[in-house]
């Protein structure tokens, strides 16, 4: 099969404007207007405000925890959570996961110990982090990737078992649950992210849900200098504080989660039933968890079998303006240097998924057409598979 069909070599793209990677769920115009006129009226912008209060009452309830904390970003949620546990020496994390939760160990002075992952399921696994505790080890840090959950329950009872702490960065698992039971429950605390690529938005923004009273009160407390409740003594405070305006917005995503979640799940549906004619295309499916909220698209390809590595791939899919992406990567974290010498030199699980997954856009502005212009495409890739790797190849010799 020829390669004059795609636009890597020269061919119009498929797509006209560029199908962006995920979520972007966000509310019209009118209905934020509406809640931002309320903010202006009130002139209260910040500092635990009302929608601020409402935010975290509705989470709590929806959530089924004591205490939702909603602060800036999650990254920062991270940070402050990690010093208010009062966690030392080292944290067990998974080698799969995003550059900002390893940070957060950084900030609070704490030695990432990572934790290669299920080649399966790709979420953190219990018996791989069992090999790891030691006398220094204070606590796990779980990472529920892709809408699924890291067996947290199982986490549990090691963290338990070695007397540990456990909390667990949640940012990819807003609205799922396992056996019926929220995540956000687990563990001793849980972090959300609501950045516009997360299925709840508040174009930024974090909350900690915990039902550990005391922990609670320190977290507000760092939250700001001014803080929210009775003043506990704490270390370290940041200006953590979340926006009204971010609260607007998430309080309508969170009205608007059912329906988005529901579309997330279509979506998935259709990608699984077209994507199940290529060959050498496995779509990972969310695991650990009863309820999902589908918030990634994650195929690994099979170079053997599709004819093409994952980065040809990529490159195709761009060029047609798709934006397709390359997976979390541990060499990511060798950059940071409080990382450099804990980073394992093989984690052959990950590196291997690093290699060969590759992530598709779901969220707000896919749609059935666009889902089968992006197949299609991969279709027609595995056909003139040969033919594109030539031609590929002589691309890369001359740049």
């Amino acid at each position: 099969m020829s390669t004059t069909g795609f636009a890597l070599f020269g061919a119009r793209p498929i797509f006209s404007k560029p199908v962006p990677f995920g979520q972007r769920y966000f509310p019209s115009w009118e209905r934020y207007e509406e809640s931002v006129r309320g903010i202006f009226d009130r002139q209260y912008y910040t500092e635990y405000g009302p929608l601020n209060q409402k935010l975290e009452q509705q989470l709590q309830q929806f959530i089924g925890v004591r205490h939702a904390i909603c602060v800036t970003n999650a990254t920062v949620a991270m940070m402050m959570l990690a010093d208010a546990m009062g966690l030392k020496g080292k944290v067990i994390l998974p080698s799969l996961a995003h550059i900002s939760t390893a940070q957060s160990l950084s900030w609070a002075g704490l030695q990432p110990v990572f934790c290669d992952v299920d080649p399966v399921t790709h979420q953190l696994d219990p018996d791989r982090v069992a090999a790891l505790i030691d006398q220094d080890v204070s606590a796990i840090m779980g990472v529920h990737l892709s809408g699924g959950a890291c067996r947290p329950k199982d986490l549990a009872e090691l963290a338990e078992r070695h007397d540990i702490q456990l909390y667990f960065d949640a940012a990819h698992a807003f609205g799922c649950a396992v056996g019926g039971k929220r995540i956000g429950t687990f563990g001793r605390a849980e972090v959300f992210s609501f950045r516009s690529d997360m299925i709840l938005n508040a174009t930024d923004g974090g909350c900690i849900c915990t039902n550990d009273d005391e922990l609670a009160a320190r977290l507000r407390t760092m939250r700001s200098s001014a803080g929210a409740g009775i003043p506990v003594a704490v270390t370290k405070t940041v200006n953590g504080r979340m926006s009204e305006a971010q609260c607007a917005i998430a309080l309508m995503s969170l009205e608007d989660f059912p329906v988005n979640r529901q579309n997330n799940e279509n979506l998935y549906r259709i990608y699984e039933e077209r994507l199940a004619g290529i060959p050498g295309l496995d779509l990972v499916s969310p695991a650990g968890v009863s309820i999902s909220n589908y918030q990634s698209l994650v195929c690994r390809v099979d170079e053997r079998i599709f004819g093409l590595p994952r980065d040809v791939l990529i490159a195709l899919l761009k060029a047609e303006n798709v934006d397709a992406r390359r997976y979390l990567h541990p060499g990511q974290h060798r950059s940071i240097p409080f990382v450099q010498g804990h980073l394992p030199a093989q984690l052959p699980v990950t590196e291997s998924l690093c290699a060969t997954c590759i992530q598709l856009p779901v969220g707000a502005h896919v749609t059935d057409q666009s889902i089968e212009g992006i197949c299609d495409i991969l279709r027609r890739a595995h056909q003139a598979a040969s033919a594109i790797s030539v031609r590929y190849g002589h691309m890369r010799e001359h740049t």
